[in-house]
């Protein structure tokens, strides 16, 4: 696990994660729940970087059934999703709290927004810069090198009205 950077605190069983632990991978996701010999088996959470997770049932490493809860408390449903549709382009925050005052738009759902710095474009994880191809976390530090699929998203996510 140390060769990968990933992380395990729990119970085992035969030198392989049995019972009941916390496996963090390199990219800072943890399950947090039940395992069985070396897979996440049973119940249990997996907590992302961004603040969002996914609560499943867990079968010899396969999620058998759960639920998405994004960072800000909205819930994902497959059948009758209502949010962001093409009649109510409303943020989350938005749909809870109310719209904000004439003159104090809101440009993200997190208000007031991450501060992105000039040239670069807002990547839900972090900032895009186009110039170093680099994306970095909102408290700078470095998450990934852009590629051409990865730089489009960003630039998608800002310029999409």
């Amino acid at each position: 696990m140390e060769f990968i950077g990933s992380s395990y605190k729990g119970d085992t069983k035969n030198g392989r994660m049995d019972g009941k632990g916390e496996y963090t991978f390199p990219t800072e996701t943890k399950y947090e729940g039940e395992m069985k010999e070396g897979m996440f088996h049973g119940k249990g959470v997996l907590h992302f970087p961004n603040g969002s997770k996914y609560e499943a049932t867990w079968e010899n490493g396969i999620a058998k059934q759960g639920s998405f809860t994004f960072a800000d408390g909205l819930q994902y449903q497959e059948k009758d999703w209502d949010y962001c549709d093409g009649y109510d382009r409303r943020f989350y925050s938005e749909r809870c709290n109310g719209l904000r005052p004439a003159g104090e738009s809101q440009l993200s759902d997190l208000h007031p927004p991450h501060i992105i710095p000039d040239g670069c474009y807002d990547c839900g994880d972090g900032s895009y810069d186009p110039k170093a191809r680099v994306v970095t976390s909102y408290s700078g530090r470095f998450l990934r090198n852009a590629d051409s699929n990865r730089a489009g998203l960003c630039v998608q996510l800002i310029i999409t009205p």
